[in-house]
């Protein structure tokens, strides 16, 4: 974290849930007591087109926006979008790439292949559990919740391992 600034990018194609997890994150951070700044690029987003949200968390922070080579996550939600959003990543920058795949093997419903990946990127970052089921519960409805909530911590606890 470059002076004291966390900077993370989700991408992925309209309808997987790359808005909610950056929303997720962001409320898990103001949860645990940072400042928060997110902003999000739509594109095509209804008709399956390129959709990323830029998440940064600090002491303080001034812009919503990570700089290319700036990142310190990458979080993909699809195949295509690695490509053309791993610019974002610095040298020594986390990506969760490898996650997707494993990720998409291990659960049992392909709508909760965003909330699996924020259960990975959890195990990376100062916030503890409370401020994730926090923010879960802020996010998501009723009817969906406690089912995001088992996939978030099996994710967690896997990448833990």
């Amino acid at each position: 974290m470059k002076d004291g600034v966390c900077n993370i990018t989700f991408g992925g194609i309209g309808g997987q849930g790359t808005l909610t997890a950056s929303e997720v994150c962001g409320w898990a951070a103001m949860f645990a007591g940072f400042h928060v700044k997110k902003s999000e690029v739509h594109g095509m987003a209804q008709r399956g087109g390129s959709v990323e949200s830029h998440l940064r968390f600090g002491r303080k922070v001034f812009s919503p926006l990570v700089s290319s080579g700036q990142g310190d996550f990458l979080v993909c939600f699809h195949e295509e979008e690695h490509e053309r959003l791993k610019t974002f990543l610095k040298p020594g920058g986390v990506d969760l790439f490898e996650w997707l795949a494993k990720g998409q093997s291990e659960i049992k419903d392909p709508r909760h292949i965003n909330t699996y990946l924020v259960g990975v990127l959890s195990s990376y970052l100062p916030f503890d559990t409370d401020c994730w089921m926090k923010a879960l519960e802020k996010v998501l409805k009723k009817k969906i919740l406690e089912e995001n909530k088992q996939v978030f911590i099996e994710a967690r606890q896997a990448s833990k391992k």
